[in-house]
């Protein structure tokens, strides 16, 4: 008898963004009179075509592969060494980081590698996430069996909870010696910055209050910078290894999706520093670098050969310039987007070092009344902070990948709706 893995049978409900879909498309199917209005702000997609120099580089690696001279096959697991090399200097020792090129682990995007982590991390971690939250870490966590039953009104047994709000700034505060009396300290921790979905970045002050945290209670920090690009606060660290101590405790998960417009092409990285470890019950440390070595060379034959080439492409001196041109483009999608909230006199946050703005809902609307309202009154697909979490309820998020022209639209349309 072939059993099941039960724990995905404790996942609450369908994942947020085919929720999402689900919705929009049963609208069109009723007003298909509409359905060519309809303007997605809702799932964070890009829209802008690739960097020139990425498609150049990815063109003449299809070439390579075209003849048999130069043809290539299998690649290493954890990637090319002069990819490795490309995003190590680049994203990290030019800027004054202390981070080798075999600690850069190429992968498809930080998405699967936010769940790919905990299979070299032992079963029963106390696992702490923050809320609203990046739904994958939840899932993730739900379907190798680190949490209990879904609870009413939402969450799971077994997660500890970091409440982001307004009166904290959506950034999760260090637990207190007061509060955490008589609960235990969380294992592993997710942090995001700059934060999906709030757009909100975390402060230099706090995230070394985090690592004097993590190092304490020898936890690991699960530090995603998919979106540090965006980052333009300078008290803000672009990298968790800003922090002194943050190679003893941390992990950095990377992508291209949002800097380099991969999210089609699929490439990101993670950053496994050599000297985290993590322990056996017996109390013995364990390097982390050598399984997660081990785990890529067994799970992995490694990112495609020409999308390797395509992200190294990005680290010349034009595809930075091409990316930065990008990111560019989309910062003023959210300059727009947060200054057509705040004219509306919405709450708002974010669309200022993330490419996402967070508001607060109209008073009378909860986040999927709002989610719905937007859609039938003005064709307008956002996400409801209902889906990051109990904490998100009353408030939603708006993409800014999107067209200048479809923007524009969306701020119109809602000060139509008002």
């Amino acid at each position: 008898m072939a059993l099941v893995n039960e724990h995905y049978l404790k996942l609450s409900a369908g994942y947020l963004f085919p929720e999402i879909a689900r919705r929009v498309s049963a609208f069109a199917a009723e007003k298909p009179q509409f359905a060519g209005e309809i303007i997605r702000c809702g799932i964070g997609d890009v829209t802008e075509a690739l960097p020139p120099s990425a498609v150049r580089a990815m063109q003449t690696a299809n070439a390579e592969l075209a003849t048999r001279s130069t043809f290539r096959g299998y690649g290493p697991g954890t990637g090319y060494e002069s990819v490795r090399g490309a995003i190590a200097h680049g994203d990290f020792r030019e800027r004054g980081i202390d981070v080798a090129d075999d600690e850069i682990f190429l992968s498809d995007g930080s998405k699967g590698d936010c769940g790919a982590i905990l299979e070299i991390l032992g079963a029963g971690n106390r696992i702490a996430v923050t809320d609203p939250v990046y739904p994958v870490y939840v899932d993730s966590n739900v379907m190798v069996g680190n949490t209990g039953p879904a609870l009413a009104g939402g969450g799971y047994e077994g997660i500890t909870y970091l409440p982001c709000t307004e009166s904290n700034g959506f950034l999760a505060d260090v637990p207190s010696e007061l509060r955490g009396e008589g609960v235990a300290a969380p294992d592993v921790i997710y942090l995001c910055s700059p934060n999906n979905p709030t757009g909100t970045v975390m402060d230099r002050a706090r995230a070394q209050a985090w690592v004097a945290y993590a190092r304490k209670h020898r936890a690991i920090i699960l530090w995603d910078a998919a979106y540090e690009a965006y980052n333009r606060d300078a008290n803000a660290p672009k990298s968790i290894y800003e922090i002194e101590g943050a190679r003893d405790c941390a992990v950095e998960f990377r992508s291209f999706s949002k800097s380099g417009g991969f999210t089609g092409v699929r490439c990101g990285y993670t950053v496994m520093p050599k000297s985290l470890m993590a322990y056996t019950r017996a109390g013995e440390a364990v390097a982390l670098h050598g399984l997660w070595t081990r785990r890529w060379n067994t799970r992995s034959n490694g990112v495609s050969y020409a999308v390797q080439r395509g992200a190294e492409a990005l680290y010349t001196d034009e595809g930075r310039k091409e990316v930065q041109a990008l990111v560019d483009f989309y910062m003023e999608n959210a300059r727009i987007l947060r200054d057509g909230c705040i004219a509306l006199g919405l709450r708002t946050w974010g669309g200022q070092n993330a490419p996402y703005v967070w508001a607060k809902t109209p008073e009378g609307h909860d986040s999927w009344g709002f989610f719905d309202h937007l859609l039938r009154n003005a064709r307008v697909v956002t996400t409801p902070g209902a889906g990051f979490g109990r904490c998100g309820e009353g408030y939603f998020r708006i993409s800014a990948f999107n067209s200048r022209a479809n923007v524009e639209e969306v701020v119109r349309r809602l000060a139509a709706t008002r």
